[in-house]
């Protein structure tokens, strides 16, 4: 008898620890990935519709037929600290077409920039961390040849964000690009996704199929 209460209070413990095990499991993990734009429209998004625009599914920035004087972004109308954002960008145009995906920004009052983090595209700052309209500098980025290994040139590559109280990561096609972790504590982390066209010539900044899982 004394065998048979030994074996039922072991499975008895394996099975609490089993359940505290899950209660401390992280809710962040088991959240469901939500689609942040719908494909057809720009519910939940504020820019300039001159800028702009949906075609074939995809959010576009820019156009090919005129330059632009400045950078435009945008933006959600809803803020986010930490989360997991996937989504599918392009450049086309110029070879000096540039982009970005804004995280954790704030507009500048009285102006057309955003101030705060940037997933770079574009040119050598495919995969870079970049700090818009505060900094003004790249915080990290991938390693050169590595990155030539996994980019696409005009066509759709995946740009992956993941935000966890101050540790950032980026990711492009697969390849882990970036790896930080902010050094400054004052520095707010939260704030608004933009997408950015930047100004220059002719060109477009491409985006799709975004999803973002909150933590």
């Amino acid at each position: 008898m004394k065998y048979m209460i030994a074996s039922f209070a072991l499975a008895f413990g394996l099975m609490w620890l089993a359940h505290r095990s899950d209660a401390k499991e992280p809710a962040a993990e088991k959240s469901k990935p939500v689609a942040i734009f719908d494909g057809k429209t720009l519910n939940g998004w504020e820019g300039d519709l001159k800028v702009f625009r949906v075609e074939d599914g995809a959010i576009v920035g820019g156009s090919l037929k005129a330059a632009l004087s400045h950078n435009e972004f945008l933006t959600s109308n809803k803020e986010y600290a930490d989360f997991e954002l996937r989504l599918k960008v392009k450049l086309t145009g110029a070879a000096s077409a540039n982009g970005g995906i804004q995280f954790r920004s704030r507009r500048v009052p009285n102006n057309r920039e955003m101030s705060g983090y940037q997933a770079d595209m574009g040119q050598h700052y495919w995969g870079s961390l970049y700090d818009e309209s505060r900094r003004n500098k790249t915080l990290a980025g991938p390693d050169p040849e590595e990155l030539k290994k996994v980019f696409k040139p005009d066509d759709w590559n995946d740009y992956v964000i993941r935000c966890e109280g101050r540790h950032i990561q980026l990711w492009l096609n697969g390849l882990k690009t970036v790896d930080y972790t902010e050094p400054d504590e004052k520095l707010e982390q939260k704030g608004l996704i933009g997408l950015q066209i930047h100004g220059g010539p002719a060109s477009e900044a491409w985006y799709k199929d975004l999803e973002i899982r909150e933590f």
